[in-house]
């Protein structure tokens, strides 16, 4: 050992020989860090780097470069609130081994966003579905939010983003998706920084499956709705829509969730008395679609009296034949069962204007240039 220390030297100790990069027992390192394995000279011989997150392990994938003397990995970012262990056995120069041992734990951030999804997991919906996320916190990195998002389909078509604000996503394709398409949403936002200091905290993925077609016209002048199922006619059913002080907006609309019975309370979307008390309060209305976020429904109405398919009494929603407590064999009834969240209800001939393409899922009354235009990746 003496003569080949006096003819090589003494061997380096393995953090001479071996640089790693953040150091070994580095706290809070920021995901924008470099994680770098290099050697003055010799090379690497082997690299491996595992990542402990949410209590699983998975190695990293990286390269060795070409000549040997530095590894980096294939994703440059860290992930955030994970322990990092580096094993890395090394050849110097003069062909001695040496093996290095290092970790490291990254940041954990103290705030965090999710983005909730519409629709839900697994569900079968209408051809009007628009995939929409809604963030819990304001979204200042738009384009990198975006970029982290995946929406895809089977068979596959052009679909495109757009943002209503700072904190709601949306996708649609240009037209109505065709039923038996199956559409995957992939959200990669874990460790995304969405704003300064805030970071995504999903990893998942969704899918939903298109059923049959079926769109349907409300004609507020006449007093009907034209259900059509597959492009075909199959029933006209007669309706009331809003009275002339409360009508009923314009403009396609999408089923966004179905209630066999509801209370609806007219305090609650701006219908009040003068004593502050809504100016109805109907505890059990029977076979309720939402349409809009602002209050807008499709809904069963026993109360009513004689009024469909002759004039319009309603607070702005469409209301259909019905009896207490809901029937099947209601017109409202017949309706409800025959309709998914996603179908399409547009609303023609109304003394109101256009519905906002944000209220509710109601993107499909912007034109497809104007849509497109609202993604955040130029």
């Amino acid at each position: 050992m003496r003569g080949e220390d006096s003819v090589f030297g003494k061997p380096r100790a393995p953090e001479d020989v071996i640089r790693v990069s953040p150091d070994d027992g580095s706290r809070s390192v920021r995901p924008d860090n470099p994680l770098l394995v290099r050697v003055p000279s010799g090379r690497l011989e082997s690299v491996k780097v595992v990542r402990a997150q949410d209590a699983q392990e998975s190695e990293v994938s990286g390269r060795i470069s070409e000549d040997g003397l530095s590894w980096r990995p294939d994703d440059a970012r860290l992930a955030l609130a994970a322990r990092y262990t580096v094993d890395v056995v090394a050849l110097d120069a003069h062909g001695r081994r040496s093996a290095r041992h290092t970790t490291f734990t990254t940041y954990v951030p103290d705030e965090r966003f999710i983005g909730y999804v519409t629709p839900e997991n697994r569900a079968t919906v209408g051809t009007g579905m628009i995939v929409s996320l809604e963030f819990n916190r304001e979204i200042r990195n738009r384009a990198a939010v975006e970029r982290a998002v995946r929406v895809s389909a089977e068979p596959a078509v052009d679909i495109r983003p757009h943002w209503f604000g700072d904190g709601r996503l949306d996708f649609r394709p240009e037209k109505y998706w065709a039923p038996g398409t199956r559409v995957t949403v992939d959200l990669a936002l874990r460790d995304v920084e969405g704003a300064p200091g805030v970071y995504g905290i999903q990893r998942k993925t969704f899918t939903f499956t298109v059923g049959r077609s079926q769109v349907s016209l409300v004609d507020a002048a006449a007093h009907t709705m034209e259900v059509r199922r597959e492009g075909d006619l199959l029933a006209t059913v007669p309706i009331t829509a809003g009275a002339p002080k409360t009508t009923t907006y314009n403009g396609k609309m999408v089923v966004m969730e179905m209630l066999e019975l509801t209370r609806m309370n007219g305090a609650t979307v701006g219908f009040t008395k003068k004593d502050g008390k809504g100016e109805y309060d109907i505890p059990d209305v029977p076979h309720a679609m939402r349409l809009t976020t602002s209050g807008t429904f499709l809904h069963g109405n026993y109360w009513g009296g004689d009024v469909f398919g002759r004039t319009n009494v309603s607070h702005g929603c469409v209301g259909l034949r019905d009896v207490k407590g809901g029937s099947s064999a209601s017109p409202a009834g017949w309706f409800f069962d025959r309709s998914l969240v996603g179908d399409v209800i547009e609303v023609v001939h109304s003394k109101d204007k256009k519905v906002a393409p944000d209220n509710g899922l109601g993107g499909w009354n912007m034109g497809w240039k104007q849509w497109t235009a609202g993604s955040a990746v130029k």
